[in-house]
């Protein structure tokens, strides 16, 4: 089949302590998961469901300029489930079964964006689907010494704490979840899942260095570029599939 355009790039994240890597199809995200503040229970009745596009996801991994069209930029960790495969109208045991690796993420958000949305009742892509919007370090295949049901999670800001909670204070765990996101969209291989973020979320700025990590994961570190209109390539991209005149004129429109 022939194309009119190059194809986009497939986007991929690292395996840990392995050459393969874990290809990556949609980005999902819960909202709304831990006890914040102003919310220390559940703020809805059903988990809140948003998404980010592939190409937002990057290696959390060196440096990562800001985005632009924001002053109040924030970095929020979370658990990060990548599926092997899918499924619709799962039980929790059934969704949990799905569940390929896990990975520590960063929710990045125009938290001023994200607010003006609210207020007008208007989606939140402007807010939550830019490039380098969902940074991920190295997906861990599941095993024993990986586990979604309990241990600590943590951001620091140039070595401040900001977040830090345990993954067993979730109002929805992981296979529970997945089984409300399975009954609205068709769970499939490939599918990242981030879980939600705790209490804790504060501005960064350029110059700053966001590091954060979850108990069993690792840890991942960021420092942060001045806003580039250009943006980060997504994680794995081809150089081939970047390098080409339609694809530059594509990234910088």
């Amino acid at each position: 089949m022939a194309l009119c355009l190059p194809a986009p790039p497939l986007v991929s994240l690292p395996v840990a302590g392995r050459a393969d890597r874990f290809p990556v199809g949609r980005v999902f995200c819960a909202g709304r998961n831990y006890p914040w503040p102003d919310a220390p229970g559940p703020a809805t009745p059903a988990p809140i469901f948003f998404m980010k596009p592939a190409c937002a996801v990057v290696e959390a991994a060196g440096s990562l300029p800001l985005p632009t069209a924001t002053a109040d930029f924030c970095p929020e960790v979370e658990l990060v489930v990548a599926l092997g495969q899918g499924g619709a109208d799962l039980s929790p045991e059934a969704a949990q079964a799905c569940i390929w690796g896990l990975a520590v993420g960063l929710d990045m958000t125009r938290r001023d964006l994200q607010r003006q949305a609210r207020q007008q009742g208007l989606p939140w892509e402007a807010a939550k689907a830019f490039d380098g919007a969902a940074p991920c370090g190295p997906v861990h295949p599941l095993s024993s010494a990986t586990r979604w049901d309990h241990g600590a999670l943590w951001l620091q800001v140039n070595g401040q704490p900001r977040q830090h909670a345990d993954l067993a204070e979730q109002f929805w765990p992981v296979p529970v979840l997945l089984s409300w996101l399975s009954r609205l969209f068709p769970l499939r291989a490939g599918d990242l899942v981030f879980t939600g973020s705790p209490a804790g979320v504060d501005t960064v700025q350029a110059g700053d260095t966001v590091s954060a990590g979850i108990a069993g994961l690792g840890q991942v570190a960021l420092h942060l570029l001045p806003a580039s209109a250009s943006g980060p390539a997504p994680a794995g991209a081809t150089s081939a599939a970047l390098s080409s005149p339609s694809a530059r004129t594509a990234r910088t429109a």
